[in-house]
């Protein structure tokens, strides 16, 4: 299997890659937010649906289609716009609907339903619509593969695939220690409304560092 890096290769990968997975993001912002407001099953519908966008990106950078976005003005452009605009819209939400808090085991199954599906959206898509998520793919990987590897496509879409599966147990983590804390926050409503401003306040400076991101 010449796509498989060497061991301590993927040693030194994996140990950046957990000191990552504890770097605050939009992405971990947003499963915190639906496990403290919705339970474990919509923070958990979260990290699907970021870790969908990862693959997606995996492949990107891998078949050197992220390079082509970052090189085109106008599509880094559309895309950092349309990521922003997304994060604003979640802290908008995030300030609206603060109010409509409903426990996961407390929801009818047609409302756990949507919540899920809805969860699992919004989670793709703030990765899918982050240019920071495209730049730090673009330059994390390949520190781990050699230019002139003649498997460097197969080893890239390997370490990809490696990066979402050595991050997951400790952002599940995360969001099970969330959910802990969302039965305590129904009985103390003035201070999840002071959490949903938090996370508004947030989104908010993630979507503006996004704008302020710049291309190659």
């Amino acid at each position: 299997m010449d796509f498989i890096p060497t061991l301590p290769v993927l040693l030194t990968f994996s140990a950046a890659t957990l000191l990552l997975a504890l770097t605050p993001g939009p992405d971990m912002t947003l499963s915190i937010n639906k496990a403290l407001r919705h339970g474990k099953g919509a923070g958990l519908m979260v990290l699907a649906g970021t870790n969908l966008g990862l693959c997606v990106h995996t492949l990107l950078v891998a078949f050197g289609v992220s390079a082509l976005i970052i090189a085109s003005p106008a599509a880094f452009f559309i895309l950092k716009t349309g990521g922003a605009a997304y994060l604003f819209w979640l802290a908008v939400m995030a300030i609206r609907k603060g109010n409509n808090f409903v426990l996961e085991a407390e929801a009818t199954p047609q409302r756990q339903k949507g919540q899920l599906r809805a969860a699992m959206a919004s989670g793709f898509w703030v990765n899918i619509l982050n240019p920071k998520i495209i730049i730090f793919f673009m330059t994390f990987l390949p520190q781990f593969v050699e230019a002139s590897d003649p498997n460097v496509t197969g080893k890239l879409i390997f370490l990809g695939f490696t990066f979402i599966a050595v991050a997951l147990l400790p952002t599940i983590a995360i969001v099970l220690a969330a959910h802990q804390l969302s039965g305590w926050l129904m009985a103390h409503k003035k201070t999840l409304r002071l959490i949903d401003y938090l996370f508004a306040s947030v989104f908010s400076l993630f979507a503006v560092k996004i704008l302020l991101t710049q291309g190659r």
